[in-house]
């Protein structure tokens, strides 16, 4: 029988997910927002996801070990686009497509800009955020591809804040799903489908932006020079402090130990297998 996945469909997801494409028989896969993602996991209704990392503390699961979407300082593809200076900010328009942007901008606005502004609710355009709100919240290729100069808008980063305000990486994403799903040898192929999609990441940009050469630049250079998918002893460190400081200000549930499935522990100092990989 085949594994039930469910996958990100944004850019910075498909160097995970190409490879598994070519394994239907194993991963049966299908496509939806991260916020959709852990939602089809946490009602039983897919076996593993490419989820949000706030949402590893919405069920019992286990991590792919060394495989995730991780920025180390910017990202370019979450962001805050605001009309005023940071400081005056009263208010936010929030993308909700993924938790962890929602939680990781609340934790900012609280520990680093040290604002108090209020969220609302909106979906992915940014001009009709802008009519409602100071600031918005954008992920994914909206905040990528977003025309924000011509509304005279600043972009703020939200990698590069954390990065400034923790010193670590951000891990936006990663393989979790229901204890004993996979094997060792179904972790090893999640780890190889990442080494061969990073490989290729130009090829990944060129397929999902066919047809519009600008964008495919775009793209692989974003894939290159922003998204790196190990997770390792910082980035497990990183997650610690953000499950931490999300669930200080009422942004996330409490903090639970990160525990991963048995496989291949991946040469760039990826998690150790389960249970030694038992955090916290």
């Amino acid at each position: 029988m085949s594994i039930r996945v469910g996958a990100v469909s944004y850019l910075n997801a498909r160097p995970l997910v190409r490879g598994l494409e070519r394994s239907p028989a194993l991963f049966n896969v299908r496509y939806d927002l991260p916020s959709r993602c852990a939602s089809l996991l946490h009602d039983g209704e897919i076996d593993l996801g490419l989820i949000p990392s706030i949402e590893y503390l919405g069920g019992d699961y286990r991590v792919v070990p060394g495989v995730g979407v991780v920025s180390d300082g910017a990202v370019a593809s979450v962001a805050m686009f605001t009309r005023v200076a940071v400081p005056d900010i009263r208010s936010v328009a929030l993308d909700t497509s993924s938790r962890t942007s929602v939680a990781l901008i609340k934790v900012l606005c609280v520990r680093y800009f040290q604002i108090t502004p209020t969220f609302v609710a909106a979906g992915p355009d940014l001009e009709a955020m802008m009519r409602v709100a100071d600031a918005a919240l954008l992920i994914g290729e909206p905040a990528l591809l977003a025309a924000y100069r011509p509304f005279g808008l600043e972009k703020v980063d939200l990698g590069a804040a954390w990065k400034a305000m923790t010193g670590l990486p951000f891990v936006y994403a990663f393989w979790a799903g229901t204890p004993g799903v996979l094997s060792p040898a179904d972790v090893q192929l999640l780890q190889q489908a990442r080494d061969d999609g990073r490989r290729d990441s130009d090829a990944v940009a060129a397929e999902y932006f066919a047809g519009d050469p600008a964008r495919q630049a775009l793209g692989a250079a974003y894939l290159r020079e922003y998204i790196r998918y190990e997770i390792g002893e910082r980035e497990c460190t990183a997650l610690d402090r953000f499950f931490e400081l999300a669930g200080q200000i009422g942004a996330a549930p409490p903090t639970r130990r990160l525990q991963f499935y048995a496989g291949p522990v991946s040469p760039d100092g990826a998690a150790p297998a389960e249970p030694a990989g038992a955090r916290r």
